[in-house]
């Protein structure tokens, strides 16, 4: 029995360390995944929680017909989906009212997932303009350059993630780097891009 497997069936049995431990050990990714789909830090801290809470819901809904991580991928891309249609509709009604779940019941999801000093030395001035130009880009488009380029996943595990077609990836990752490199133009000596991502 692998370490994954094990782990699920502690936590089906109840056991409050295991799902600790499934935290403790995807939270990292699973916060920083949000991070650079959303580019500021409390809604990437907001999806991780939800996230998690959307776990703790449906681990027993989890068959292991794929990896843990792509399962949490796939929560945390529709999480975050979910919000960024909330937020049109929002806008699109003049509400001011934020949807809030309030604290984390688990509260054991946002400890230790900020400080990270190799994310924290490069320029913030050519953040803005990454996290701008990402920003121009449709959701899946975003999506898919983010986890290809920022979490290196091969393009079958972000197929998988997102339920479409391994071709359907190619096409939105050749479209999103498009944009970026229009977009980026005027920044790519700046940025010190390489021309095989940007």
């Amino acid at each position: 029995m692998n370490q994954e497997r094990s782990l699920l069936i502690r936590i089906r049995d109840g056991d409050p360390r295991a799902f600790r431990e499934l935290v403790e050990e995807h939270k990292h990714n699973v916060y920083y995944l949000a991070m650079d789909l959303v580019g500021n830090h409390f809604d990437a801290e907001d999806i991780s929680q939800e996230v998690f809470i959307k776990v703790h819901k449906s681990i027993d809904k989890f068959q292991g017909e794929s990896k843990l991580s792509t399962w949490l991928y796939r929560i945390t891309m529709n999480t975050y989906l979910d919000r960024r249609r909330k937020k049109s509709l929002n806008v699109i009604s003049l509400s001011t009212q934020r949807d809030d779940d309030g604290p984390d019941p688990l509260d054991i999801v946002a400890d230790g997932v900020t400080g990270n000093p190799e994310r924290e030395t490069s320029s913030a001035k050519i953040d803005e303009h990454i996290n701008e130009a990402l920003q121009t880009l449709s959701e899946k488009e975003r999506a898919v350059f983010v986890m290809r380029h920022y979490h290196d996943l091969p393009i079958k595990d972000i197929a998988r993630t997102l339920e479409i077609a391994d071709g359907t990836v190619k096409s939105l990752l050749f479209r999103s780097i498009r944009k970026l490199r229009e977009k980026l133009a005027r920044y790519r000596d700046e940025l010190g891009l390489e021309d095989s991502v940007l």
